[in-house]
């Protein structure tokens, strides 16, 4: 019995073995994940607007957009949301769009904030965060500024004044 009992094991480490093998070479074998990067084509998403209906990027085609994620919980997203603002309210006339897409919160809480601050913007939730992970963005704010040819012309991690945001558009729209 003991025998058999040992033997049962050894074929379980074997298995078990074979299996972590098997997962480290095939995550070794599959390469780095390459995230958008300036000049590459801004990956299509969908995701549902803070007013409950669904969006597309790919909706804003032909117009600049600026893809900003954010947090309630994120002091220099916070900061910069007013800037934003005026911003969208200036240069929407020429084309330029604005996605705030929240990472991971709820729409009361969204909604709150928003109403607090007497912000307009349109707000897209990400709450499954699968937008913030497919940009790779892992700090907040994290904004990407899109062409209208549908090109990620830059990308600004932190938190941006009124003058960036203002020079980062007239670049865009020029282009």
């Amino acid at each position: 019995m003991k025998a058999r009992n040992r033997t049962t094991q050894l074929v379980i480490l074997a298995v078990i073995a074979v299996i972590g093998l098997f997962t480290i070479i095939s995550n070794l074998s599959s390469g780095p994940v390459k995230y958008p990067q300036v000049g590459d084509k801004a990956p299509d998403f969908s995701l549902t607007g803070l007013d409950g209906k669904p969006y597309k990027l790919s909706d804003l085609k032909g117009k600049s957009v600026i893809l900003n994620f954010w947090g309630t919980y994120c002091p220099p997203c916070k900061d910069e949301m007013p800037a934003l603002q005026r911003a969208y309210d200036k240069w929407k006339a020429q084309g330029v769009e604005y996605v705030g897409a929240n990472i991971g919160e709820n729409a009361i809480t969204v909604k709150g904030f928003m109403d607090q601050n007497k912000l307009t913007l349109p707000i897209w939730m990400d709450p499954e965060q699968t937008v913030r992970k497919q940009y790779g963005v892992s700090e907040y704010p994290t904004t990407f500024f899109i062409s209208a040819d549908g090109r990620i012309a830059r990308k600004q991690v932190g938190g941006m004044t009124d003058a960036y945001i203002e020079s980062a558009l007239a670049e865009l729209v020029k282009k």
